[in-house]
């Protein structure tokens, strides 16, 4: 009975640490977007820290990507830079893959 218990909890603190995984590298992704697409705006070092944190803020909107590509897309176009969709997507892709590589390189 030990033992399944034991196996129980090992399998519970396995399932938070891969949520707590997850949620660090997404933050760590949307900032990354935050970052590349002030860098298209031209905003100021203050002006980029703000918006890479407003970006992280968007993803608790609802669950999914969908509310940070729709920040993203409208900021964008809002600010009159020639970014599509697609490419928003395939920003979101790379920095997923590059946020991931961050953290377990630990940076």
């Amino acid at each position: 009975m030990t033992d399944f218990k034991d196996r129980e909890r090992a399998e519970e603190a396995k399932f938070a640490m891969d949520e707590e995984t997850a949620f660090k590298v997404a933050a760590r992704r949307n900032r990354l977007l935050g970052e590349w697409a002030a860098g298209l705006m031209d905003l100021t070092p203050e002006e980029t820290e703000a918006y890479k944190k407003a970006v992280v803020q968007a993803d608790f909107e609802e669950a999914g990507d969908e509310d940070v590509i729709r920040k993203l897309l409208g900021d964008l176009t809002a600010a009159g830079t020639d970014v599509d969709e697609a490419t928003v997507r395939a920003k979101l892709e790379e920095m997923s893959i590059e946020a991931r590589r961050q953290f377990m390189s630990g940076k």
